[in-house]
This record gives structure tokens, C-alpha cells and sequence, in this order.
């Protein structure tokens, strides 16, 4: 069940240039699981659409919810800019988040598409790898990625860290093999993981990044075009929101 409520901040910091660390008191903690986001209302009368941004971590036993995002407009701006103690809307947990399944999983994040995959690789029975792509230097959440994964693996746009490359690169360079593959980040990186997950007959679920604005399925308007018809729309839509935001690598077009 959705919970729309006051949250208050517990703390937040920033990790990396543009990249900001908020951790809330809500009771959103209570229901969220591993790929679910939220969305984060402005105390601006004149922004009327919350912004959607991936859980990082559940602390269930301290009640904080903790959300890892990047500064690109207005509404992430103002949010960088809370305090501890300040309040703020919010609402969820929302979407379907991710099942926990295999064995060997390889839990894979490109860029914003990083924190999301930390809760999944805490909750993850079994051997997890973790890749993750940056565009440079500036790492965020590898030492929390070192402590909960048997092995990480970096990639950077500028070969400052890791493999000079993508995250596929990666993959392609470590040959790695896994029962399920775990993957958010933008379209291209996704479909180059579905594609690498096919190659090598692996189960791939992907998280969409796409954009949204009531987050809750009613405006559409952060539909992907699925494989098959869907219930909802009876056209080969899904609503990233309400639908996902994950999905088998099969069920949609990348």
C-alpha cells in the first residue's frame, strides 16, 4: 500500500560531485523492497509533479529510508539543500521492484542507475558480483558495494578506474558467468546487458530509467513499448511506473 506522508530528514551528505546521500524518517521503510522508488514532493506551490528517485537502502530496524541521487534540475537542487530535521512529501514505496532469485547473480549499475542495485546485492542470497560504470574518478557507494558483494568491479568512461569502457566491456573482459543478471541504468547500457544475457543464457531483469511524472500509472506518460499487448492499455505498452520499474529483458524493447 502507497504512504504519502510528511518525512523527516535524518541526514544527507554528498558523495560525489552532483551526487547527494538523503536518508529520511518515514514509515515507507516498513513495505520497501529491492528496486522500488519513491517520489519527493518540492516545498515549491509551483513544482507540482514529485520527482522519482530509486531506493538505495532499508533500515527497517532505525525506520530510514536512504535515496542516492544526481542534481539535474530545479527539484533535485532544492532537495540537495535539506537539512537534518527538515520536512518533506513524500510518497511510497512505488512499482514493482526486484524478485530475488539464483544462485550467482551479477548485479550491474550504470551511472544514477548505481544506488538501486545496493539494496538488491544486501538482500541477495547467495554469490553476488557487482559491476558498476562511472563516467570518471568520481565513485560513489564502492566501499558499501566492497562490504555487501564477493567481488567488484568498475568500469569509466575515461579508463581512470577499471575497465576504460562500458560496464559490458566489463563483463566481457572478467567472462563473467551467473545464474540471473540484475541490471538499472540507461537504455543503451540495459540493452547491451540483455543482449550479453542472451549471448551467455542467463535470466536478465532490467530496471527502467525512464521519465515520469504522476508515478503512480494514471498519466502515461512513461510508457516503454513491451513485447506483447498489456492488460491496461491492450497495446504493447508498459508503464514504467506503475508496471515496473522491472521487467524481464524479454518483456520489453530496448
Amino acid at each position: 500500500m502507497k504512504i504519502k506522508e510528511t518525512a523527516t530528514v535524518f541526514g544527507q551528505s554528498e558523495l560525489a560531485p552532483g551526487i547527494f546521500s538523503l536518508l529520511l524518517d518515514t514509515k515507507i521503510v516498513e513495505q520497501a523492497i529491492p528496486g522500488q522508488f519513491i517520489s519527493i514532493f518540492s516545498n515549491d506551490g509551483s513544482k507540482l509533479l514529485p520527482r522519482p528517485i530509486s531506493i538505495c537502502e532499508i533500515n527497517r530496524e532505525y525506520g530510514i529510508l536512504r535515496v542516492v541521487y544526481r542534481v539535474v534540475g530545479a527539484g533535485t537542487e532544492e532537495f540537495s539543500k535539506l537539512k537534518m530535521g527538515d520536512k518533506v512529501e513524500v510518497m511510497g514505496p512505488l512499482g514493482n521492484g526486484f524478485p530475488l532469485e539464483g544462485e550467482r547473480a551479477i548485479v550491474v549499475g550504470g551511472g544514477i542507475g548505481v544506488p538501486p542495485m545496493l539494496e538488491l546485492a544486501k538482500q541477495l542470497n547467495g554469490s553476488v558480483t557487482a559491476v558498476m560504470g562511472y563516467r570518471n574518478d568520481d565513485l560513489f557507494l564502492t566501499e558499501e558495494f566492497t562490504d555487501m558483494a564477493a567481488e567488484l568491479i568498475i568500469a569509466t568512461d575515461d579508463g581512470s578506474v577499471g575497465t576504460h569502457g562500458t560496464v559490458v566491456d566489463a563483463m566481457k573482459e572478467n567472462d563473467l558467468e551467473a545464474d540471473v543478471i540484475y541490471a538499472c541504468g540507461p537504455k543503451p547500457m540495459l540493452r547491451a546487458v540483455a543482449e550479453y544475457a542472451a549471448e551467455h543464457d542467463i535470466k536478465c531483469y532490467v530496471s527502467m530509467e525512464e521519465r515520469m511524472a504522476c508515478g503512480v500509472g494514471a498519466c502515461l506518460g512513461c510508457v516503454c513499448q513491451s513485447t506483447e499487448k498489456d492488460d491496461h492499455s491492450h497495446v504493447n505498452n508498459k508503464r514504467v511506473c506503475k508496471d515496473g520499474p522491472v521487467f524481464l529483458s524479454t518483456e520489453v524493447v530496448l
